[in-house]
């Protein structure tokens, strides 16, 4: 049996919540079980008490490469950040960059 086609390294992820809200992240070991490290206290406001009882993400790549540089990588990470307005707290939990500015 012929082993797996590894996954590329680097990737750009959105994370949505269960209130339609996103985060966009990087991870440049595409770890299976990391979602990121949006600020808590940011998503812990919008879920009441028992809405965390059974509380469901998703996780999409993006984004992916193998041969991206770090400089690349936070680039695409900005980039679609700005393009999905994640960082538009109506929108999603990324507070940087700062939603309204170039």
């Amino acid at each position: 049996m012929a082993s797996p086609r590894p996954e590329p390294t680097r990737i750009v992820y959105k994370i949505t919540y269960p209130n339609g809200k996103i985060y966009i992240g990087q991870d440049s070991t595409n770890t299976i079980t990391y979602f990121g490290s949006p600020d808590s206290r940011l998503i812990a406001v919008d879920f009441m008490p028992e809405q965390r009882k059974s509380f469901t993400i998703t996780r999409d790549i993006l984004w992916a490469s193998d041969t991206a540089s770090p400089v690349e990588l936070n680039r695409v990470e900005m980039e679609m950040i700005r393009q999905h307005r994640s960082n538009d707290p109506a929108v999603g939990y990324n507070r940087l960059p700062r939603f309204g500015r170039a």
